[in-house]
């Protein structure tokens, strides 16, 4: 077993950690949004329904109660019991019993605090030991991440994903096949977190595996989801957008399993391709059409995860797809890096302080 031992020198002094803390910029904004957070993680959406039509004294009471009583239920029965313990413990701090013409005066408030920070400390463990499984296996998805601007002749290509936790379900590649043909893929696994980033690892695989050995006219489809409907838990499914490119010419081959449908950029505006066919992994057999477009110099190939466009603010507001389009006609003629770039910037500023609502994930492709 392998023992970790930490200098004292080498931490930083509680006094200075304070003082820094103390100063950052945007302290009590960042406090309410973590109050925000909390009420998210802890209320159903029903609940908060009800606490919208309550007075305001009352519904800072209930809430209170509602989140306590669901923290409680999130411990283990041992911390729980703790907890209670502690809590009691504080309550009838003072309480004189008399029995007997005895009087015994309760003074448990120091135990019953240490009971707290001694619960707090194992919860404490828990998340750092999570969060360090968890920045591990983003290490992992880093790694299997394709160039961000992949070169490619005919075709300049921007690729970009973010989760909204530590790890993410979005599954950005970039695949050559051959000296002239690459695919680029988007896709978006059902869920979040850590199980959605298992089965996006399991999907990039099964689909690197497959056009290995893609020779092909026909892209692989059904193949593909026969395969990751049997690998994949059930009531999981994957949306997928898989683009072919060809040096040789400036036809974009597609296929649409579900995604959002991708945007064509012309010197003419901004076109919404057709809606695409079912998802992977729910049907057993279900039919893929292969797209096709003409894209000229200049035109913009776009395809992008749903965290763009339900990206959330602190009102609850959604980006949405009208402030995409927006967004993106003025972009025609910079480079697909600029575009990435300021896409980045633009939907940042919108969301503000509010915790990020899903994976960001798009793929922009320029003919050149």
């Amino acid at each position: 077993m392998t023992q970790h031992y930490t200098n004292p020198s080498s931490e930083p002094r509680l006094r200075d950690t304070l003082r820094d803390d103390l100063h950052q910029a945007g302290f009590v904004k960042k406090i309410r949004a973590e109050f925000n957070e909390i009420q998210d993680f802890y209320v159903s959406e029903e609940k908060r329904i009800l606490l919208d039509s309550m007075p305001w004294y009352k519904k800072w009471f209930i809430l209170f109660f509602w989140l306590l009583k669901s923290m409680l239920l999130k411990l283990t029965p041992a911390r729980r019991l703790l907890i209670i313990l502690a809590s009691i413990m504080i309550i009838i701090n003072g309480v004189e019993i008399t029995s007997d013409n005895t009087t015994v005066s309760t003074n448990w408030d120091i135990l019953g605090l240490a009971i707290f920070v001694f619960v707090l400390m194992l919860e404490l463990k828990d998340r750092i030991l999570a969060r360090s499984e968890l920045a591990a296996g983003r290490t992992l998805q880093r790694a299997l991440m394709p160039e961000q601007f992949p070169k490619f002749e005919g075709w300049s290509v921007a690729l970009h994903t973010e989760p909204a936790n530590e790890v993410g379900g979005d599954l950005v590649d970039f695949i050559p096949i051959t000296s002239s043909t690459a695919v680029v893929v988007l896709g978006d696994v059902s869920g979040k977190g850590l199980k959605a980033a298992m089965m996006m690892a399991k999907l990039q695989t099964i689909i690197r595996v497959l056009m290995f050995d893609h020779t092909e006219t026909a892209l692989p489809f059904q193949k593909l989801n026969k395969i990751f409907k049997r690998e994949t838990v059930t009531g999981m499914f994957a949306s997928l957008l898989f683009t072919e490119l060809s040096s040789g010419t400036n036809t974009i081959r597609y296929i649409n399993a579900g995604h959002l449908p991708p945007l064509l950029i012309t010197h003419n505006g901004i076109t919404e391709l057709p809606k695409g066919d079912c998802a992977l992994g729910i049907m057993d057999e279900p039919q893929y059409n292969e797209q096709q477009l003409t894209a000229n110099s200049g035109d913009i190939f776009i395809a992008f995860s749903d965290g763009v466009i339900e990206a959330q603010n602190t009102a609850k507001e959604q980006f949405g797809l009208e402030r995409v389009k927006k967004f993106l006609l003025p972009m025609y003629q910079l480079p697909v890096s600029e575009i990435g770039r300021r896409l980045m910037i633009e939907v940042s500023s919108f969301v503000g302080n509010a915790h990020p609502h899903d994976d960001l994930s798009f793929v922009i492709i320029k003919k050149i």
